[in-house]
């Protein structure tokens, strides 16, 4: 092997069979599932929290959001994916759910605002105020986590 001066060492591969395997992806879906459902209650749960305390909503929801979906990340990089730690992976992920933050907490906000002025009560807001936020398309942590 002659040395190139312009020539980088290239990284040692393991052989297939050392490598950690991933889980099944049935197993991989369910606790995905699992995983949502547990940072949804969190959200939500946090946000009527916050907010019968006398925090305003969107200040609320902002909270929320951080971590409802903080939740979802480290829960689906280690139980559901089992992702080693990566700075990488990390700043992908927060690039995507800061869009995703200002869409949700944007429109949970003027549906608050909307819903409020309807006269429903304030739990019926924030429930239905919550469902529409959510339904909004959500990047997939399987993107990031697995890598």
């Amino acid at each position: 092997m002659t040395d190139h001066p312009h020539q980088f060492p290239q990284p040692i591969e393991l052989p297939v069979d050392e490598r950690e395997s991933p889980l099944p992806l049935p197993a991989q879906l369910t606790r995905f599932i699992i995983t949502g459902g547990f940072s949804a209650i969190v959200d939500f749960g946090l946000l009527v929290i916050l907010m019968a305390l006398g925090l305003g909503h969107t200040p609320a929801k902002a909270i929320s959001f951080i971590a409802g979906t903080t939740t979802a990340y480290l829960i689906n990089r280690r139980w559901t994916f089992r992702a080693s730690p990566s700075t990488r992976r990390f700043v992908a992920v927060v690039i995507l759910y800061a869009v995703t933050f200002a869409l949700q907490v944007g429109l949970f906000s003027v549906l608050f605002t909307f819903l409020t002025a309807q006269g429903l009560s304030q739990l019926s807001v924030q429930i239905i105020a919550f469902v529409i936020a959510q339904g909004l398309p959500q990047p997939s942590t399987s993107s990031c986590s697995a890598r």
